[in-house]
């Protein structure tokens, strides 16, 4: 067949399959057109076997598929037993109220266990099942009437199976350290499941560690690395069911008991504490058990027991408390106790210690007895003192022995201070102290030593004094143990047999005062007091004296002379012992006043300057002095001559402070500032002219080569009226200055009084400037590299792309052949030489511009610069960050020893 045929039978075949594909399609659409027009009752979900696990909820919806929904009549449900199925019951609301008659909720009766229900807006009737059981599984039927007499009936078939439930999985599980364990996981299910496990995602496998079993995962000798999440997950192959339950395993240990004395001592009447520790996982809870009575002591009234850190306290011990305790650690892995012993320390007690008096020169003993277990260690103490006696003969006084008994058994004790020759240092309170383990007992006796009266107290005593028929009193006080009676004797005879009115005695001992009323010159007298005591008699002698007034001044000379003061140093005359001089009193006139009377006067303490002031320039002046004691006023004497000079300039000012030494090797005044410094002084003599103002001067300055150097135009020159301070401010910091203060009046000014100051470093300043510094050194560090790095770059380029630059010249200075070298040597030889540089210059001299040598040792270890001859011209030199000129006109350089 040639290609027109094939072409014809192809067109051919394709419209006869076009054709019979067109009469399918015609067909299809008359059956479904047909169906869709046939009533029926459709179910949904659409499968005809519904599976559901036993204890879930369904719902079944039957929906009617007719042309005329309002022809549907009696669309109900059947059960698997052919039974219909009704409706959902009407819900009857029952409120409940409270005890307050307040409505809280409403109850509803409970929905059966399967119910029919129309879906709102429908037509469709749903199956409802709360709780699928077992016994519902079957065929459900849904039928209804259509059109009176067309019966529709479709149905549908529920299985039931039994989902994954777990049965014993819980989910925290604590194995026991050491141990083995099984995580326990168990489930139920219909049909079957199958397990398996995993940990952090990885598959569990059988080995020596681990054991996959039926109800569990068994782990072999638990450890802390068994600490983890499990995931224990059950399949149901035939359901496709998969259901993962994840178990936090953490290992527990059981407790140990780290910590518990074997034996325990408390004290009676004493707080006590003891500690039992204990390690496990979780934390133990510690208890503590006495095991004369298996009584948990928490829930006594006295104990105390922390259960987390197993600290025991009783608040106070008593004897009953003695036995033996058992501490118990307990936690969710096991229990785990230990015994200890717990004895009772009674603490001492004196109950005998007695006041003794002994007598001078004989011996005496204090006792003292205690009791306490175990028995405790006696010894004395002076009371005030840390020292205590010890067993035996003292080593700095033999004649104090201690002695010392014990009797163990009845926890008694006895200590005896024996000393033999008792002094009257001897006398005094003395404090027992009874020690043992429990502790510390004291008590306080006296040891009384008794002598026969002293009066050594009163053998330095000056004489009494009177005048002007004055009453005095003789006081008598007579040391001695017991009191002693006093008597007072006058030439040979009691006084209180003379019946004298101008002689009355107060008191007979241990103290007597003995008034005299010196009306005559014989009761100037010594007077006899006589004290006397079991052990003894002593006397002792007063003398009343009469008082007179001091004698004249022998001696006074002028010691300092100004215009209008004189300075005179005064020799005190003689004086009776007790009977000091008071005062000193000077009278003045001019030499051309011949009447004291009218003379002006001055009086000074002893111990005072005596200067007179407000004298009149170029005057002859008349002085005269006397001295002064309690009676009155002495006789004149010494009359002297004295002129005083001319007016003149005032004195020199002295400075109020105190200079210490420094390493300047002069006195300095630090200044507390670094910034400021207040100057006081003192008003000097005018010598007679008014100061007007005082002129203060201060420079900073430096130390050279020993010498002090003022930086002139530093100075501050400043003119202070009508005041004795000025506050330099605007200083600066770690700086020396001298200060030169002058007072001047109308005729000129004083000698300069000079004060060196030396301000502080100012560390907040110093510091600030430091960062600064840094900072900006940084950035010029930065920019230079930077340069330096543009540089090279740029020159290694031009090296590589047109053969120039400063590598490329060193490059060819290498490759030159040794002729070439030569003959560059020789063409160089007719070319000008450069000069050497010209020898540095020796050192100047030091440069001397007054005042005292002053160098700090910092500064002498700075180097000096060698400059040549022709910078010999006026320069700067830095000093503390500001720069000055130096008079010499030679060069100081910045780094010499300035």
């Amino acid at each position: 067949m040639g290609p027109i045929g094939k072409l014809k039978m192809g067109r051919h075949t394709a419209a006869t399959m076009a054709s019979a594909l067109a009469a399918i399609i015609f067909l299809n659409f008359v059956l479904i057109a047909s169906a869709v027009d046939e009533p029926r009752l459709e179910i949904f979900p659409s499968q005809k076997v519904q599976r559901k696990a036993v204890g879930q909820a369904m719902i079944l919806t039957c929906r009617p598929n007719v042309p005329s929904p309002n022809l549907v009549a009696d669309l109900q449900w059947k059960d698997n037993l052919n039974n219909t199925i009704l409706p959902k019951p009407h819900q009857i609301y029952q409120p409940v109220y409270d005890s307050k008659g307040h409505r809280i909720r409403d109850n509803m009766g409970r929905n059966p266990p399967m119910f029919t229900e129309y879906m709102t807006g429908t037509e469709s009737l749903a199956l409802i099942i709360n709780h699928l059981s077992v016994e519902m599984e079957g065929k459900y039927y849904c039928t209804a009437s259509y059109a009176t007499n067309d019966i529709l009936e479709t149905s549908v078939t529920v299985k039931t199976y039994v989902g994954i439930t777990w049965t014993n999985a819980p989910e925290n599980q604590n194995p026991i350290l050491g141990e083995d364990y099984v995580v326990r996981c168990e489930v139920k299910a219909d049909p079957n499941p199958t397990i398996d496990w995993l940990r952090d995602g990885d598959q569990i496998r059988s080995s020596e560690k681990y054991v996959v079993q039926t109800h569990g995962l068994l782990i072999r000798n638990v450890q802390e690395s068994d600490d983890g999440i499990y995931t224990c997950r059950a399949a149901v192959v035939e359901t496709g069911e998969l259901v993962e339950r994840t178990i936090r395993v953490e290992v527990y240990s059981r407790p140990v008991i780290t910590y518990l004395p074997t034996t325990l001592e408390a004290t009676e009447g004493k707080p006590f504490s003891a500690n039992c520790t204990a390690t496990g996982k979780p934390v133990p809870e510690i208890f503590w058990i006495k095991d004369a009575n298996h009584q948990n002591v928490a829930t006594a009234d006295r104990f105390l027991v922390n259960p987390l850190t197993g600290v025991l306290n009783i608040n106070s011990v008593t004897q009953d408390d003695y036995g033996t305790y058992t501490c118990i650690a307990k936690n969710d892995a096991g229990v785990a106790d230990q015994k200890t012993k717990l004895n009772v320390l009674i603490t001492p007690s004196i109950y005998y210690l007695y006041n003794v008096t002994g007598v001078s020169e004989k011996e005496v003993a204090l006792t003292c007895r205690a009791k306490g277990r175990p028995a405790p260690a006696i010894t004395f103490r002076r009371w005030g003192s840390e020292d205590e006696f010890t067993a035996g003969a003292q080593v700095d006084d033999e004649r104090i022995i201690l002695e010392q008994h014990f009797d163990d058994d009845k926890g008694e004790s006895s200590g005896t201070l024996r000393i033999s020759k008792a002094m009257r240092s001897d006398d005094g309170l003395y404090q027992c102290l009874a020690r043992n383990t429990g502790g510390t007992a004291y008590s306080t006796g006296h040891i009384e030593v008794q002598f026969r009266p002293d009066f050594t107290h009163m053998k330095d005593l000056p004489p009494v004094f009177s005048w002007e028929e004055r009453k005095v009193n003789l006081s008598c006080l007579a040391m001695s143990i017991p009191n002693a009676t006093i008597e007072w004797r006058w030439n040979g005879k009691p006084i209180k047999d003379i019946h004298d009115k101008n002689l009355e005695i107060v008191g007979t001992g241990p103290r007597s005062d003995l008034i005299v009323h010196p009306v005559a010159r014989q009761y100037y007298s010594v007077y006899k007091c006589i004290a006397t005591n079991i052990h003894g008699t002593s006397e002792h002698d007063m003398q009343l004296k009469e008082a007179r007034v001091p004698e004249p001044v022998p001696a006074a000379q002028p010691k300092q002379l100004t215009a209008t003061s004189v300075t005179f140093e005064i020799r005190s005359p003689p004086t009776e012992f007790g009977l000091p001089i008071t005062a000193f009193t000077v009278q003045y006139k001019e030499a051309i006043n011949p009447d004291w009377s009218t003379a002006l006067n001055r009086s000074w303490s002893p111990d005072s300057p005596y200067i007179v002031e407000g004298l009149k320039p170029q005057t002859m002046y008349h002085f005269r002095f006397a001295a002064r004691n309690q009676v009155g006023l002495g006789l004149w004497g010494v009359n002297t001559q004295q002129s005083t000079p001319k007016r003149s300039a005032p004195e020199e000012p002295k400075p109020l402070h105190s200079p210490v030494q420094n390493d300047i090797e002069e006195p300095v005044v630090v200044s507390p500032y670094s910034d400021h410094f207040e100057l006081r002084w003192s008003v000097p003599a005018d010598n007679g002219e008014p100061i007007d103002f005082y002129q203060v001067k201060y420079c900073p300055g430096v130390k050279i080569s020993g010498t002090w150097h003022e930086l002139e135009n530093e100075c501050q020159s400043v003119e202070v009226p009508e005041s004795t301070s000025y506050e330099m401010t605007h200083l600066a910091g770690n700086t020396y200055y001298r200060i030169e203060l002058r007072a001047h009046n109308i005729i000129g000014f004083s000698s300069p009084a000079s004060v060196i100051m030396k301000t502080t470093r100012g560390i907040d300043v110093i510091q600030m400037a430091e960062r600064q510094v840094l900072s900006s050194a940084s950035i010029v560090g930065i920019a230079v590299g930077g340069v330096l790095l543009l540089l090279f770059i740029i020159d290694l380029l031009c090296c590589v792309t047109i053969n120039m630059g400063v590598m490329a010249s060193m490059c060819r200075r290498t490759k030159r052949s040794p002729s070439e070298i030569d003959e560059e040597a020789k063409l160089g030889s007719g070319q000008l030489v450069k000069e050497p540089p010209p020898s540095p210059l020796p050192l100047p001299p030091p440069v001397k511009l007054g005042g005292s040598p002053m160098i700090s040792p910092s500064d002498e270890k700075q180097p000096l610069q060698t400059p040549t001859e022709s910078m010999k011209q006026n320069s700067t030199i830095e000093f503390d960050g500001k720069f000055v000129h130096s008079r010499s006109g030679e060069i100081i350089g910045k780094n010499s020893a300035v």
